[in-house]
């Protein structure tokens, strides 16, 4: 199993045997910014936490990591949660929103229009889960079914789907979302579209847990939430401007000017991040939904969402930070 760890592992204490170890593990990108900033500027050292961030390089990875304790909590698309519950049989639950994914639909310079991505490989992270399922409903609502149409590869994460499309060619397409959309701008890649104007209301990133380890380890999990909405608030706040920037290339290793354009989008409340961590109810029946006529999961009828939430330590949390 390969495992990427952040450069520096953000474990601020000023008083080691005081504070609550917990690891984390999320996708490298824009969205990662809070737990980064709450790391970086020592809002987790305030809650009692020392916290260890841990890059992935793919949804499965992530999956098996939270499934086996290689890791407490995992901050990426919720649909993964759904596909632990439905897929590996484990019992996960979603404890808080982030994003509506920051997706866009990115192809090739010479791709004219859907009908040019007919017989092409298309990249994508996990086959099964979220972005690749706004991807082939993309598709889909275009005229072009998977196999029959076109073909996936999923190369991994995002980072690694868009140097996919820089150096191979025969790659036709994949959704990024940023700092990598405005990468891929910047290199010639062509977008056909935001994934939140093309399909709607969508629950991206959250933070899910196993229901084992939130029910015996509630009071650090509430604390983390807590951190992690500080962390949604220093990130957007224009006064933290100029440090977010700093941080996003930093930590992200992208240009000054990348990251200014990143920290623009993630402000954009309706597009950037959600506020203060919320989980979008809605957008959350969409994401099931969208599982349901694309995977053919649960019969085509998507299920209640309360099956796969315990939003209850979000709520408590929230009680915890200063309005």
């Amino acid at each position: 199993m390969i495992r990427i760890v952040f450069p520096l592992l953000f474990a601020f204490c000023t008083a080691a045997s005081a504070q609550t170890p917990l690891r984390v593990k999320m996708f490298p990108g824009a969205q990662a910014l809070p737990v980064i900033a709450a790391a970086s500027q020592g809002i987790f050292e305030r809650h009692g936490l020392k916290v260890e961030v841990l890059f992935t390089v793919n949804s499965q990875e992530q999956r098996d990591g939270l499934a086996s304790g290689d890791f407490q909590i995992a901050q990426a698309a919720v649909d993964n949660a759904v596909a632990m519950v439905e897929l590996a049989k484990q019992d996960v639950i979603i404890v808080t929103g982030g994003d509506s994914s920051m997706n866009e639909f990115f192809v090739q310079p010479d791709v004219r229009s859907y009908a040019d991505l007919r017989g092409q490989t298309l990249l994508v992270d996990a086959p099964n889960t979220a972005y690749a399922l706004q991807l082939k409903k993309i598709l889909l609502m275009n005229g072009l079914k998977e196999n029959a149409d076109y073909k996936i590869y999923p190369i991994g994460g995002t980072a690694l789907r868009l140097k996919g499309l820089r150096e191979k060619k025969e790659y036709k397409a994949a959704m990024l979302n940023p700092p990598f959309s405005v990468d891929a701008k910047a290199a010639g890649l062509k977008s056909m579209g935001r994934a939140a104007d093309l399909l709607g209301a969508y629950q991206a990133t959250g933070t899910f847990v196993l229901r084992s380890w939130a029910k015996a380890n509630g009071d650090t999990l509430e604390r983390y939430i807590a951190g992690f909405i500080e962390g949604v608030r220093w990130s957007v706040s224009p006064a933290n401007k100029d440090a977010a920037i700093k941080l996003l290339s930093e930590r992200l290793k992208v240009t000054p000017e990348a990251a200014a354009q990143t920290w623009a989008l993630l402000s954009d409340p309706k597009f950037g991040l959600a506020t203060d961590g919320r989980f979008d109810m809605q957008g959350f029946r969409n994401v099931l939904a969208l599982r349901a006529e694309i995977e053919g999961s649960w019969g085509g009828k998507p299920p209640a969402p309360e099956r796969y939430l315990d939003l209850s330590f979000y709520e408590k949390a929230l009680k915890r930070v200063s309005p």
